[in-house]
């Protein structure tokens, strides 16, 4: 099991599709910045293309706290080369093809029955420690506005309450 300030598993050299070429993704490639990583269920589905096409659409915003976004679901590097080209053109950040489902397996979001990856999303420091994780069931969407505001919080360093956004008061020092 993951848990908070521990280092996130490690991957190396993992295929994926990013910007129109197929690239070798390592989790090292993200050093001394911050990172989003999510996993969603499949291709060719429903509620993940509402997800990707909304961290695409805030992508700039993400970059502006010095954090990248990275996807990830157990399809091929060529499922995904056909799926964004085709319905999502708009997304410009590299999706990991996972087909060994062992980066899924190491988050602990491999759905065991059929080889997919669950509904995982994981903020990952600049030192490679995960820093908050939400696990949901694959039919319920993530929130890119609640992912940027939880960034905001634990990028403050302080102890933020409950809905706490930018700009507001905190409660004191972590």
């Amino acid at each position: 099991m993951l848990n908070i300030n521990q280092p996130a598993p490690n991957f190396e050299k993992i295929k994926a599709f990013h910007n129109g070429e197929f690239k070798e993704i390592s989790l090292a490639d993200y050093t001394d910045r911050w990172l989003v990583l999510f996993f969603y269920p499949r291709d060719f589905t429903f509620v993940c293309p509402t997800e990707i096409r909304g961290f695409a659409k805030s992508e700039e915003e993400f970059k502006a706290l010095n954090c990248d976004i990275l996807a990830a679901s157990t399809d091929s590097e060529w499922s995904h080369k056909t799926w964004l080209e085709k319905d999502l053109p708009e997304v410009k950040y590299p999706v990991l093809a996972d087909t060994t489902q062992s980066i899924a397996r190491a988050y602990g979001v491999l759905n065991e029955s059929d080889g997919s990856a669950d509904r995982g999303l994981f903020i990952i420091d600049p030192e490679g420690k995960i820093k908050y994780i939400v696990v949901s069931a694959g039919s319920v969407g993530r929130s890119v506005n609640e992912t940027l505001r939880v960034l905001k919080a634990v990028q403050s360093g302080e102890l933020c309450p409950m809905e706490w956004t930018e700009g507001e008061k905190t409660l004191g020092k972590a």
